[in-house]
């Protein structure tokens, strides 16, 4: 016969034990509902919902600034999973956009301050910082293997995976990216953003947008320990096109 002091010995037992359990992630939840732009906010000339996708750029008008569609929410660490369709006519200019991480609006400005990792014709796989250091900060582990990954033109699996100072990413399920951040004043939260990138006249397209959100890491730099971006300095460094390499000369 089970006794009542040997019943209260057996859950007390249970308790402490789930209390040595590592603290689990919480179930991926949708960041998009397919229809509207809730818990979404960006330029409404450039971002709207179409084709049941987040859709932002043109495809008559040269696209005059970076434009980002922003979550109003921010995130720590996570395993962020979307689908990206980039399209548009080099002939009109850079055709780009990306996906920015742990990031934060620009006073009075409207760019994203934060890692971006990139999407577009010699940009895949790269991790760029956007409005902050103002340079790519890791190139592709194999630039090749993430260039031969692309669907270009079409849809294309995203996945990106934020823990603590480590960020990692995945094309079409092809490693891209594992970068980790060696700057103590670097913050380590921030907002998800998409952008579509100036130059061109150029639309992307993300849908299918869950996130699974991670234990956060304790004593993380964040932006409100770090400092808010400030506004932008209008001489820093913009992202160029990668140089079209000369044609070989012909041997007729």
């Amino acid at each position: 016969m089970i006794t009542r002091p040997i019943i209260r010995l057996f859950f007390a037992a249970l308790f402490l034990f789930g209390a040595f359990l590592p603290a689990h992630a919480a179930p991926a939840t949708s960041l998009f509902d397919g229809k509207t732009l809730a818990g979404w906010e960006g330029d409404l000339k450039w971002w709207r919902v179409q084709d049941s996708a987040l859709t932002g750029g043109s495809t008559t008008e040269k696209i005059p600034r970076n434009f980002f569609c922003a979550t109003t929410k921010s995130f720590q660490n996570f395993d962020l999973r979307l689908k990206l369709k980039l399209t548009g006519d080099p002939k009109t200019g850079m055709i780009n956009s990306g996906v920015q991480i742990r990031s934060l609006r620009v006073p009075a400005d409207t760019e994203m301050s934060g890692y971006q990792v990139d999407a577009g014709d010699k940009w895949w796989g790269k991790l760029y910082d956007e409005s902050r250091r103002n340079k790519v900060i890791a190139e592709p582990l194999d630039a090749a293997a993430a260039d031969a990954a692309v669907k270009k033109g079409d849809w294309n699996d995203y996945r990106i995976r934020a823990e603590g100072p480590r960020i990692r990413a995945w094309i079409n399920g092809v490693p891209t990216l594992d970068y980790t951040e060696a700057d103590p004043s670097v913050a380590l939260d921030g907002k998800i953003a998409l952008q579509i990138h100036s130059g061109g006249i150029a639309l992307v397209q993300v849908k299918d947008v869950t996130i699974e959100e991670l234990p956060p890491t304790p004593g993380a730099p964040t932006w409100d320990k770090v400092g808010h971006p400030k506004p932008r300095d209008p001489n820093a460094k913009k992202k160029k096109a990668a140089p079209t390499p000369a044609p070989a000369p012909s041997t007729k």
